[in-house]
């Protein structure tokens, strides 16, 4: 590469192999590692076989081209798997958590006390002072039903 001067082209794809790692951990995405893998391998390759200029460039289009498809069809086989998968799902951890209605839930419509907010919920009509059970969430809104339905499912009529 004759317009970086006294550089060999080598150096400058491991450079830039690098850079590209470094930059993937700070931008989101796990696209930029496979470049960086590309550009790591056609520094190798251009040192050991003395490449020309369009070579290096084909070589390093197809290297990333073959490791982001790979990576893309591994990665869709075997997800990589959450150890908390409901770890930015703040509703749907509560769900089997007890709240007390602070404001009667009237019309399907109402508030809990849950930690320490205040949650609408979404249910059928509670008095305020009454204890509900999470079922579920709905964005910002809890789903809720009374304690009192539960514990009659589970008696039967002697």
């Amino acid at each position: 590469m004759d317009w970086f001067g006294d550089l060999d082209a080598h150096w400058v794809w491991l450079t830039l192999g690098l850079v590209l790692a470094g930059l993937e951990m700070l931008v989101p995405g796990v696209y930029l590692i496979w470049l960086a893998i590309a550009a790591i391998i056609t520094g190798v390759l251009t040192g050991l076989f003395d490449l020309t200029l369009p070579m290096q460039v084909i070589d390093f289009v197809f290297l990333a081209l073959i490791l982001a498809f790979s990576a893309k069809r591994f990665l869709r086989d075997k997800p990589i798997e959450s150890s908390d998968p409901l770890m930015n799902r703040r509703g749907a951890r509560m769900v089997g958590q007890t709240a007390l209605v602070v404001q009667a839930i009237e019309h399907g419509s109402g508030r809990v006390h849950f930690g320490d907010s205040e949650w609408i919920a979404r249910g059928p009509d509670v008095a305020a002072g009454e204890r509900v059970r999470i079922v579920g969430s709905d964005g910002a809104s809890l789903l809720v039903e009374p304690l009192t339905l539960l514990s009659d499912e589970g008696t039967q009529p002697g």
